[in-house]
């Protein structure tokens, strides 16, 4: 017996379509043998109507893989259209343009940007294009996901929208930091004005991260103020100086189950002085106790929120096993096997 079938696998809206282009089943023989009393008489019976009942086993067959096929395609239509990380973002798998087959592999693309949960708009940061070719040292993997940068910039960038990239800072490690007291040499005034006040830093982003993928890894490049408070007796911050920072930082990417996280480290900062009440500051002063603050306690916490991963798209029961990374042409990939999880 020998069983054909032609599909059409299509984007639809964004989900995947599959439909039955041609179907047939050809049985080249069968053969029925009857046992009993009266075996001999049906058994002619049998033989006599052996090819309708050949016909009828090929319609019957290839009407329970067009069966088959309209439940597969069903499951396809019910795919989510997005994947929730928090309350603030979901990732965006709707499908972009129809899947390409070769002879060893298929390929899907997907829209892959991050937008805020109660925004149905496309991003303006979408990138369409077909993947990059293979490199020549890509390890040999059942599957490769690739991921522009532009998804990276896109998660960012519903952050900045919904102002989560925002930070009062009046708890540290070395708590003296963050009184006049020690600041009584960098910036004279401010103590002469505030003796012995405790101190608070609102650390505010300026503009969407600038996010790059490089060779060996992900880039950062961050523009952010930063406002010295002090804090009276009575609970009012008094803002005294404005400092611009320019900071830059690169990140380690993993993979943890089926999420991408990654480790940012802090490479470096310059800071300038935005607006002061208090006159002038040793400026490469302040950057160092800046730059103490943020590898202390700015960075520790990104790397908390971080290392919960962004999903990647996968179906529901597959799991990711022996990843390894690539980063190269503003594109991370990621190869590796998978295997199905029961449950």
């Amino acid at each position: 017996m020998e069983v054909g079938v032609t599909l059409a696998l299509k984007d639809q809206e964004g989900t995947l379509k599959l439909s039955v282009l041609e179907c047939g089943c050809y049985v080249k023989d069968i053969t029925i043998k009857l046992d009993g009393g009266a075996s001999w008489l049906y058994q002619g019976l049998v033989d006599a109507f052996k090819g309708q009942i050949i016909s009828a086993v090929e319609d019957n067959i290839s009407n329970k893989v067009r069966e088959g096929i309209v439940k597969l395609d069903s499951l396809l239509q019910s795919l989510p259209k997005q994947i929730a990380l928090d309350d603030i973002a979901a990732l965006n798998v709707t499908f972009v343009g129809n899947p390409v087959l070769s002879n060893s592999s298929i390929e899907f693309q997907i829209n892959g940007l991050f937008t805020a949960l109660d925004d149905n708009s496309a991003s303006s940061l979408y990138n369409k294009g077909s993947l990059h070719p293979v490199p020549c040292n890509a390890p040999a993997k059942m599957v490769e996901i690739s991921l522009h940068e532009n998804v990276f910039s896109s998660v960012s960038l519903v952050f900045y929208n919904a102002n989560y990239m925002q930070r009062t800072i009046n708890k540290i490690p070395d708590q003296s930091l963050l009184n006049t007291a020690q600041w009584k040499h960098i910036v004279p005034q401010l103590y002469k004005q505030y003796p012995d006040k405790d101190m608070e830093l609102n650390i505010s982003v300026s503009s969407p991260p600038i996010i790059r993928v490089a060779n060996n890894g992900v880039d950062f490049t961050v523009y952010s103020d930063v406002t010295i408070g002090v804090v009276e007796d009575d609970d009012e911050v008094i803002s005294v100086a404005c400092i611009s920072l320019e900071i830059h930082a690169s990140c380690s990417p993993k993979i943890s189950r089926n999420k991408l996280a990654g480790i940012v480290k802090l490479n470096d900062i310059t800071a300038s002085l935005k607006w002061s009440e208090i006159g002038n500051l040793h400026m490469h002063l302040v950057q160092a106790i800046l730059s103490t603050i943020l590898k202390t306690v700015v960075v520790p916490y990104l790397n908390l929120y971080l290392w919960k991963g962004l999903p990647l798209p996968l179906p529901r029961g597959f799991t990711l096993k022996n990843s390894e990374i690539l980063s190269t042409n503003s594109r991370l990939r990621i190869f590796s096997d998978v295997e199905f999880v029961e449950g």
